[in-house]
């Protein structure tokens, strides 16, 4: 049978919707995790150390310490557990495992930041050096308050000499830069550059050029042919 016009007209619309690119979703903020995020998912796969403080029954393959899936992990065994996992095992009142603190966030570290932050390639400690630390906070540590000052510390530190070389992008080189940054400072660098950039061409006059998308164009297109059918 015939489809009607409105159902062809839709259906060109979500085609062209379809065809449109990816729009990336921004991570979590602190504690809270957007799990249609690439970047939340890819740091919850970020390992902790940590110890089974009880037996783990039918963990021990999934984690790399067994040949089969039904083998335990025993109480005192050392893990490397994703950090989704060790989220998912920690419980308060019950010891089911102990998360230790990556060295990074440990008090060597904090003093290396505390002195300059802007010396150290968060990028080669840790890709998600602000989303990761951030969710250390789920777990009962008592250095808690100084990991949270510490990670605040470091984005104020880092953050103005961000901003200042993602406006001076076009006159130097900033590849050396941009490969210490971790992914939210990444994330800024980019944004502080396409605001430059829409600044210049709004300076320019091409700002007030107003232009259909390309869902729009498209569906024009489609529904002129329909009709001259």
């Amino acid at each position: 049978g015939k489809i009607c016009p409105a159902a062809r007209e839709f259906g060109a619309a979500a085609r062209s919707a379809m065809s449109e690119a990816y729009f990336p979703v921004g991570p979590g903020l602190g504690l809270e995790e957007n799990f249609l995020s690439l970047d939340d998912i890819l740091m919850s796969q970020e390992k902790l150390p940590g110890r089974a403080e009880s037996a783990l029954p039918r963990l021990a393959f999934a984690l790399g310490q067994g040949a089969g899936s039904g083998d335990a992990i025993p109480e005192g065994s050392k893990l490397e557990i994703p950090l989704w996992l060790a989220k998912g095992l920690h419980d308060s009142k019950r010891r089911i495992i102990f998360v230790e603190l990556p060295k990074i966030y440990k008090e060597a570290w904090r003093t290396v930041f505390s002195a300059d932050a802007n010396v150290v390639d968060l990028h080669k400690m840790g890709p998600y050096y602000y989303g990761f630390g951030s969710q250390l906070l789920n777990f009962d540590n008592p250095e808690n308050p100084e990991i949270a000052q510490t990670i605040l510390q470091t984005f104020i530190s880092r953050f103005r000499g961000i901003m200042d070389s993602s406006q001076n992008a076009y006159n130097k080189d900033t590849s050396a830069l941009v490969a210490r940054l971790d992914e939210l400072e990444r994330a800024l660098f980019r944004a502080g550059q396409k605001g430059l950039n829409d600044f210049q061409c709004w300076e320019k006059g091409q700002a007030s050029q107003i232009t259909a998308s390309s869902l729009v164009q498209s569906y024009g297109k489609r529904k002129f042919t329909d009709m001259d059918g």
